[in-house]
């Protein structure tokens, strides 16, 4: 039987949310005093001409959704909500003053855990402190993540009056089964609610987040699922591949198997009918997973060549200096990154003892930052050049010839000096990247590290 193109590529391998990838960041991890030079170095090039980006890990859900391999703390104890974002501001504080001025914020995004699992009081409390330390940048866009069946119009009309344009809610499926085994049971009448609440409060961006590959989930799941986000119409979509990475402690299958998962060439086929019904909705494929109307500034940074992934995902806005707060959060100065400790009681910890939560990090090589600037290019536009790093890059003919297969397959297109992914290669992105990543060809992992390309 002829083995498919999915089953031929479909490997682990990293998402390059980052490069180098967490995995391979320097195993002595970094020194406080180097990392503080490189934010400051990038604050100092960057604040008045772009400003700055800040994410807010925010990791409290009072229950655990089998899906998510996210940093999380369950926990229904809302008391605990106004500790740990004092802790938050102070940690902003120690940042704010190891610099020389007033940081600029063009971009802000609430993350978790469940954002919405706090108040509008402490969300109000949250902005309130940042804002204190810090400008607006008068393009910036502010972005949150809300659970359907906990948002509020109180919270969304918060977050709005703070600066808010953007939401995106959790959708995953709306399959009954399908939300019983990932332990996410949300109707359709929660999304809907929450969708018309932010178009009437005055949200110009609403998105929603669709997984496909879920335990049980058949093709007739995902149509079902479209045909429900069809009547909402959401200016942006998010369809991600499911990442089944059982090893990440946290991450619970009490309600599947291995078995119960689609795979490769029938998994494949659930994106495939995805990304033909959002086309014949009038979205446009952005980037890798994401669909947007024409009418969002997703779809317009695509057209100008500008957008931008980081740990965040997608961005139209991209900033050199990225500030992560909060338990587990990573920065990201361009020239360095640094992740946070990963437990509440840690992280608050540190902060109140006057330090940085740091616990890992990583230097980037200019070698690191040529590769980086190329596999960011791939994972956004779809082709790069290389001809005025040729000189940079070691060894490059090396990772040109590991795309000769896939040159053969038809999944790349390899000129002088530069490549292109055509449309229908799409879905090998990271298989290409792969090709690039110097730190995962000189130490390839002896265990399971990353989720399946495809």
């Amino acid at each position: 039987m002829k083995t498919s193109l999915v089953q031929k590529y479909n490997i682990p391998g990293p998402r390059y949310t980052s490069y180098p990838t967490v995995p391979y960041w320097n195993k002595d991890g970094i020194e406080e005093q180097d990392w503080i030079k490189s934010f400051q170095t990038s604050f100092t090039e960057s604040n008045q001409s772009e400003g700055i980006s800040v994410y807010i890990h925010l990791p409290f859900c009072e229950s655990l959704c089998t899906f998510c391999a996210c940093h999380k703390h369950i926990t229904k104890r809302h008391e605990v909500e106004e500790t740990y974002i004092e802790t938050v501001l102070k940690e902003w504080q120690l940042y704010v003053e190891m610099l020389e001025e007033t940081p600029i914020i063009k971009e802000l995004h609430l993350g978790g855990g469940t954002p919405t699992f706090f108040s509008k009081e402490n969300l109000q409390f949250l902005m309130d402190g940042i804002f204190k330390l810090s400008n607006k940048h008068s393009e910036a866009e502010f972005s949150f993540e809300g659970h359907p069946n906990n948002t509020t119009k109180a919270q969304l009309q918060t977050l709005f009056n703070c600066g808010f344009t953007r939401v995106s809610f959790g959708v995953q499926d709306y399959n009954e089964k399908v939300q019983k085994a990932i332990h996410r049971i949300q109707p359709f009448e929660a999304v809907e609610k929450v969708t018309k609440w932010s178009r009437e409060i005055g949200y110009t961006s609403v998105s929603h987040d669709l997984i496909f590959g879920l335990p049980f989930q058949t093709k007739e799941n995902v149509i079902h699922t479209i045909n429900k986000t069809k009547e909402l119409q959401p200016d942006r979509i998010s369809f991600y591949s499911y990442a089944h990475v059982p090893w990440v402690k946290g991450v619970g299958q009490r309600g599947f198997n291995e078995n119960d998962l689609p795979k490769n060439d029938e998994k494949r086929e659930l994106y495939e009918i995805g990304k033909q019904l959002f086309a014949e909705l009038g979205y446009v494929e952005i980037g890798m997973d994401h669909f947007a109307l024409k009418t969002d500034s997703l779809y317009q940074a695509t057209i100008n060549k500008t957008l931008h992934r980081n740990f965040m995902g997608y961005t139209a806005n991209k900033t050199k200096l990225m500030i992560g707060l909060g338990m587990s959060a990573i920065s990201d100065s361009w020239y360095a990154f640094a992740q946070n400790v990963k437990t509440v009681k840690e992280y608050q910890k540190m902060v109140n003892e006057g330090k940085l939560p740091i616990f890992r990090g990583h230097l980037l090589s200019k070698e690191d930052q040529v590769i980086r600037k190329h596999i960011l290019n791939i994972m956004c536009h779809f082709s790069t050049s290389w001809k005025e790093d040729i000189m940079k890059i070691n060894n490059i003919e090396k990772h040109i010839g590991l795309l000769k297969e896939m040159v053969q397959d038809g999944l790349v297109e390899v000129r002088q000096n530069s490549l292109t992914v055509p449309e229908k290669a799409r879905p090998y992105v990271r298989n290409i990247c792969m090709a690039f990543d110097l730190h995962l060809l000189k130490n390839k992992p002896k265990t399971q590290l990353f989720s399946m390309t495809i």
